[in-house]
């Protein structure tokens, strides 16, 4: 079997544009994303997948000095782009990632990874990890079926709904992490300023010029509890939003 890690990632965002260039550290937060996703085991591609704009440049440029390749689609239809992609690359399963996710845990993508496999699973996700930190693990065949099915808006811009919304057609697997995360409710994505805020404090706490493990960040909320609240009011968006009307 065969996995490739695709991460979405554009400029325009509505809630905090240009996000995937605000600095972490010294360097754009999606060079933080690239790096996590480089770190997952038995990933044996890493592609950058974004719009077509002119305004997304400058994240075709920082894949390139990242080692790893790029492909532009639509702005929108992030199904399509995702399918596409793949479509580029030798793999029987896709590793969702998405560009907002600075703190995505290697180790649960890896594990889950491993169990998709194991599950011979169409879908596969994490149970036990904060909001901002799982990858979604997808059979190509399955991404395929939904790119042909999927016909609602929602379906088009977050990539996997048709496929949750048909549990009759998909086997769907959930992996239990062994990590130990006492905050249910910790958010670690960047949608908005207090999320960016939070992720920006962790990062200039615990990177040290390699991804940050995710025990070690709820150890370090374990001893800074209230870091939690920064943006505990931000609303997760439904997978049934849509963005583009």
């Amino acid at each position: 079997m065969k996995a490739a890690a695709i991460i979405q990632a554009r400029i325009s965002s509505t809630r905090l544009p240009s996000k995937a260039l605000l600095e972490l550290c010294g360097r754009p937060m999606i060079y933080h994303v690239i790096q996590h996703a480089k770190n997952i085991k038995d990933a044996d591609a890493v592609i950058l997948a974004t719009g077509r704009g002119k305004q997304n440049i400058p994240l075709l440029k920082i894949a390139s000095e990242c080692g790893i390749k790029s492909f532009t689609g639509s702005e929108d239809d992030v199904l399509e782009r995702y399918f596409l992609a793949s479509e580029k690359i030798d793999c029987d399963y896709v590793i969702r990632i998405t560009g907002d996710n600075p703190l995505t845990d290697h180790q649960s993508a890896s594990n889950a990874l491993k169990y998709a496999f194991e599950q011979d699973a169409d879908h596969c996700t994490t149970n036990g990890i904060p909001v901002g930190t799982g990858v979604e693990i997808i059979r190509k065949t399955a991404l395929y079926e939904a790119y042909i099915k999927g016909k609602e808006p929602h379906h088009r811009e977050h990539v996997t709904p048709f496929i949750k919304e048909h549990p009759e057609l998909f086997k769907i697997v959930k992996h239990q992490s062994p990590l130990v995360n006492p905050f249910p409710d910790l958010r670690l994505t960047v949608d908005t300023s207090e999320d960016f805020k939070l992720i920006e404090i962790l990062y200039n706490e615990l990177y040290d010029d390699a991804p940050i493990e995710l025990c070690d960040v709820i150890n370090f909320i374990k001893k800074n509890p209230d870091l939690r609240f920064i943006n505990s009011g931000v609303e997760q968006r439904p997978m049934t939003h849509h963005s583009h009307g």
